[in-house]
């Protein structure tokens, strides 16, 4: 059964990475393995986002492709298992899982209908043929050879080389096994030709879908450009989390596995729904809006208490408001929706995005370059305040004025909560947890967030003592995050620190633990730390 099993595996191995060649090779042509885990992305019951992002974070989305070749290698060995009696039914079951992969692919909205039957099929005949053939060297069928009959012509007749009789006239001599070391160098050929193979697929899919390079260069210069940062707005501390995230470390969560790749030359942004001008807009007359910059700190609502789903970054873009003023929005729209080119939707209140307080945009830009790929080219949404999952919608398709009722938005149909106010959070820094630090004066320090209520006060205890005051940098705006840092005399012994923030309304951080579902983490951050 084992060697049944493996020449199964084995047999899926070379189809997945035909498929991965496929797409690899063939501009359009789907990666298979890809849709089956948007697939799974589509299909996740409510909790799964916050186990995933708990479990891997921003390695999430490998885990998911890992996990859907897994399971395919695993089908693959259930129908080596069947081939042993009959080889019809593994061919069935390989088939199946391609329709599978077929329809995980063909429902996505920017995939080719024909291109993605092409790959299933090709990469189904290539694992079918594959077991056949290890099948037979197994010894588990027999092979299909040519003999010649009485008159000299082939009969196509199916022997096995075991069955046949030698003549009585020539002595029986001892072969070599050369069937087993046939199914050994055959089945090494082919896991190396799989693997060679769907390592190339995939370097081709990700030079296809390059991340952080935008389809255009350069930006208008914006109308309203913000000063440049203070020394007082950064504190410099050696090793602290730096004010401004570069585009290449920001973190990203989505629901895609491979990043879209926008034409902006074709793509267009419409405004429907509850508004009286209905509006189009195309990538250069987006850009041809005045432009404004503001830094904001964007949170993912999985973010763990201490976790890193968080950042904050300068954003170039168009002021929302002024677009749905274009518009026109009709009373009661309460709700404005944003829909991505694959079909993700978002959805918050009228009432913030309109709110004189905060500045809602249509980001172009962030740190100054056009937006990198994978982090929502050619425009998406920044909603000051509010967490991604109901606000920041990658590669932007639509902006839909409806009511709150009228819609539930992608994850708050998955349990999420539907309104989603980032919680006030700090996060310590250094030292990290389990550290081993000598006694005497240690650097303590991290980061606080509350968009776009802002951070009035940082504060850490050691060993359940005093809060202790910490020493903050000034704040880019209410919307951003802040540094934090204090100096502690560390004595002998094993240490338990934690931190705490008070937003700029007065509203002390929560110390009651909560995991993220359905609308943030919550509790102190803390570390435990020997000093000796």
């Amino acid at each position: 059964m084992l060697r049944a099993a493996t020449v199964g595996a084995i047999a899926g191995a070379v189809g997945i990475a035909t498929s991965e060649l496929v797409a690899g090779v063939i501009p359009g042509a789907p990666s298979l393995v890809v849709a089956v885990g948007s697939l799974a992305i589509a299909l996740q019951p409510a909790g799964a986002k916050d186990v995933m992002t708990t479990l891997f974070g921003t390695n999430d989305k490998a885990a998911l492709n890992v996990a859907v070749v897994v399971v395919a290698l695993l089908v693959a060995a259930v129908s080596g298992i069947l081939g042993r009696r009959s080889f019809g039914s593994a061919s069935w079951l390989l088939a199946g899982f391609g329709f599978v992969a077929f329809v995980a692919a063909a429902v996505q909205p920017l995939t080719s209908q024909v291109l993605a039957a092409a790959n299933a099929a090709v990469a189904t005949a290539a694992g079918i043929g594959t077991l056949r053939i290890l099948l037979s060297d197994a010894g588990f069928m027999a092979p299909v050879r040519l003999s010649l009959g009485s008159s000299g012509e082939a009969d196509g007749s199916v022997t096995s080389p075991r069955s046949e009789a030698l003549p009585r006239s020539v002595p029986s001599v001892p072969m070599p096994d050369w069937s087993r070391r046939r199914f050994l160098i055959r089945s090494v050929a082919f896991v190396v030709g799989a693997l060679a193979a769907g390592t190339l697929g995939r370097l081709l899919i990700d030079r296809g879908h390059p991340a952080g390079v935008p389809v255009s260069a350069t930006l208008p210069a914006a109308a309203e450009v913000v000063p440049p940062l203070t020394s007082a707005e950064s504190l410099h501390e050696p090793g602290i989390t730096a004010i401004v995230i570069a585009n290449d470390s920001f973190y990203r969560i989505d629901t895609e596995l491979l990043v879209p790749q926008v034409d902006a030359s074709t793509w267009q942004l419409q405004v429907t729904g509850m508004v009286d001008h209905p509006l189009t807009f195309t990538y250069p007359q987006l850009v041809a809006l005045p432009l404004f910059e503001q830094y904001v700190t964007l949170a993912c609502v999985s973010n763990t208490v201490g976790g890193d789903l968080v950042g904050n970054t300068l954003w170039t873009g168009v002021h929302l408001k002024e677009v749905l003023a274009k518009a026109g929005v009709q009373p009661g729209a309460t709700q404005i929706v944003g829909r991505s080119v694959d079909g993700f939707t978002v959805g918050f209140p009228t009432s913030w995005a309109l709110d004189p307080s905060r500045e809602p945009m249509i980001a172009v830009g962030m740190n100054r370059v056009p937006l990198p790929a994978e982090h929502g080219y050619p425009a998406r949404l920044i909603v000051p305040g509010l967490y991604g999952y109901v606000s920041a919608t990658k590669w932007l398709s639509e902006i839909e004025l409806t009511t709150i009722e009228a819609f539930d938005a992608y994850w708050v149909a998955l349990g999420w909560a539907k309104d989603g106010p980032i919680l006030t959070e700090s996060r310590i820094d250094h030292p990290s947890d389990g550290a081993n630090l000598p006694a005497g004066p240690v650097d303590i320090d991290g980061l606080a967030w509350a968009p776009d209520r802002g951070v009035g006060r940082v504060e850490v205890r050691i060993d359940n003592g005093p809060w202790q005051a910490a020493l903050l940098s000034r704040a880019i705006s209410r919307a951003t995050w802040v540094q934090w840092w204090l100096r502690w005399q560390a004595t002998p012994g094993t240490h338990t620190i934690q931190v705490r923030a008070t937003d700029g309304t007065g509203a002390v951080q929560t110390a009651v633990v909560g995991g993220p579902a359905p609308a943030g983490a919550t509790g102190y951050d803390g570390v435990q730390v020997s000093v000796s």
